[in-house]
């Protein structure tokens, strides 16, 4: 097996994405890096999930927190031998959407995809899959649900492994077998 490899999780809202990068990660034997897209806000209920996640995770796995830069804390953090969990794609461009910067979000998906092939290491995506319902009201939603389509569509080309979590049970979309 291969040292590098790229695992992209894709689920909705509470179907055991999450936990399932994890157990991979801890399967993995590696030390693992987790990084954190989530940022704390006045919005306690999201304060809580991000408290629920932490308390879940290994206390020895190293914590990073990447709100905006994402390629860049992977090319710090990937390494050969070592895991690399990312938590999660979506609410990353959430932060880059509402960034001041209007053309951080395609410079940074872009630069993301483009490392992609040259990380080394093992590396766990997460994110929510937001293509499976009706098409939003509202321009900021659309461009956010586009935004995601598109990042999931060029990331699962390139990925190892593209895995689809419905109900907490991971549905293997490649590499597909015959």
């Amino acid at each position: 097996m291969s040292d590098a490899s790229s695992t992209l999780i894709l689920g909705g809202v509470r179907s055991g994405k999450s936990r399932l990068a994890e157990r991979l990660a801890i399967e993995s034997g590696l030390p693992v890096t987790y990084i954190a897209t989530a940022t704390r806000s006045d919005d306690a209920e999201m304060d809580a999930r991000i408290a629920a996640h932490q308390q879940q995770r290994p206390p020895h796995w190293t914590t990073v927190e990447a709100p905006l830069r994402l390629a860049a804390q992977l090319q710090n953090h990937c390494a050969p031998a070592r895991c690399v969990l990312v938590d999660c794609l979506t609410l990353w461009l959430t932060n880059l959407l509402c960034a001041d910067d209007a053309g951080q979000l395609e410079s940074e998906c872009e630069a993301l995809v483009a490392q992609l092939p040259s990380l080394p290491g093992q590396v766990i995506f997460v994110s929510n899959e937001t293509g499976l319902g009706v098409v939003p009201m509202g321009e900021l939603t659309r461009r956010f649900v586009d935004a995601a389509g598109t990042l999931h569509q060029r990331l699962a080309e390139r990925c190892d492994t593209v895995i689809l979590t419905v109900a907490g049970l991971p549905h293997v979309l490649k590499p597909v077998r015959e």
